[in-house]
């Protein structure tokens, strides 16, 4: 009966210990799981995925939280990127544009309609983005977004580019941040009222935190962050889409691109472009 009963002993300590492992192997894959940002939807990415890559003039070490966790990437373009062959940039992963489209009260991007239309033959989905110029009021800027960017119902969302241009030869300004948002507010929503569609905020992490902007609430955000996840620098608050990268390599297009991702998986975007 002793040796018997030291058998059963010896059986459960056996088995607590192969429990007590599967139980940590479980708890340390699943906070690997969890160190990615909870986007929007809920949802959240558990690891590298079957993204395109593309290859960078100054590649940045990600470490954990890196662009290939989400399956979905796109570009954005101004004149500066040229000629754009938007056939071979589809070919090459990219899945999205946005298109600078206007900037201040009386500037088009020279190559918008260009863009805009070399994406819509090729079926890609692509939203336009207006800069914002702080030496002219809000409401005459987005009366100029409407008059140059066509009325698409299959368009992305318009997109407000905020951020500090110390470069403009003729507004250098940094208004404070509480007329920043007002602004932002007026463009936002008559915009908003033309389109149908909530406009989208792109902005930067110095922009983004000398104004406040995590006080701007029900609309989607995609932030710049070249040097780590947007979880690293904007901490909590929620994004659509992160531009990763402004010296990537992306076949079509001339010299560096921007890069960036959208926060879901692959049916999530299909919902989100079908605006469903």
């Amino acid at each position: 009966m002793l040796f018997k009963d030291n058998l059963k002993k010896m059986a459960r300590t056996l088995l607590a210990s192969i429990a007590s492992a599967l139980l940590l192997t479980s708890c340390t894959s699943l906070s690997y799981d969890l160190g990615d940002i909870v986007p929007p939807s809920g949802t959240t990415p558990k690891g590298p995925i079957n993204a395109p890559r593309f290859d960078d003039r100054k590649p940045h070490d990600w470490a954990e939280l890196t662009p290939w966790h989400y399956p979905i990437h796109g570009t954005d373009v101004s004149k500066y990127q040229q000629a754009v062959d938007w056939a071979a940039v589809k070919h090459s992963g990219i899945s999205f544009a946005f298109i600078k489209a206007t900037e201040g009260g009386d500037r088009v991007d020279d190559n918008f309609l260009h863009n805009w239309d070399g994406t819509k033959e090729i079926g890609m989905p692509r939203g336009a983005y207006h800069f914002f110029y702080y030496c002219r009021p809000a409401s005459e800027q987005a009366k100029w977004y409407i008059r140059n960017v066509p009325k698409d119902p299959t368009a992305l969302p318009p997109v407000l580019d905020m951020e500090w241009n110390d470069s403009s030869p003729t507004c250098k300004i940094r208004p404070p941040a509480e007329t920043v948002r007002s602004e932002m507010k007026v463009f936002l929503s008559i915009v908003e009222k033309y389109y149908g569609k909530k406009p989208i905020i792109y902005t930067t992490v110095d922009f983004f935190d000398r104004n406040g902007l995590s006080q701007i609430k029900g609309y989607s955000f995609w932030l710049r962050s070249v040097a780590g996840h947007p979880q690293e620098k904007y901490g909590t608050h929620p994004w659509t889409f992160w531009q990763y990268t402004g010296t990537g390599r992306v076949p079509g297009i001339k010299g560096d691109a921007d890069i960036n991702v959208f926060y879901g998986s692959r049916d999530e975007w299909q919902k989100y472009v079908s605006g469903k």
